[in-house]
């Protein structure tokens, strides 16, 4: 687990003006929880898009049971939810555990 960390860090409520909205270039956040099955599945493969992408995407993963606030705003209501920033801006949100090529497929749009 420790790999992901280093790759694919965790972002929080305090964190995610700085981190996400303030950021240069595009961001992909996973929304996930520790308990959620689908989660644990697709973790690898945005751990594998944040070294294919390095330099041009930022990676983060966001525990909605740890930022409520964060994930309240967004409307989180299912887990994972991928969601693309750019400039600030969400510009895209994908649902679920998705294969890879979809995830390539829906942020390539923001690179």
């Amino acid at each position: 687990m420790e790999v992901f960390k280093a790759i694919f860090p965790g972002v929080t409520d305090e964190t995610w003006q700085s981190l996400i909205i303030e950021a240069d270039g595009p961001v992909l956040v996973e929304f996930w929880a520790p308990w959620c099955g689908p989660c644990r599945i697709i973790h690898p493969v945005i751990a594998e898009l944040s070294t294919e992408y390095d330099g041009k995407l930022k990676c983060f993963k966001l525990n909605t049971d740890e930022s409520p606030s964060t994930t309240t705003k967004y409307g989180i209501r299912s887990i994972p939810t991928i969601m693309i920033f750019k400039n600030g801006e969400k510009k895209d949100a994908i649902i679920g555990s998705v294969p890879k090529t979809t995830l390539i497929s829906n942020m390539k749009k923001f690179l």
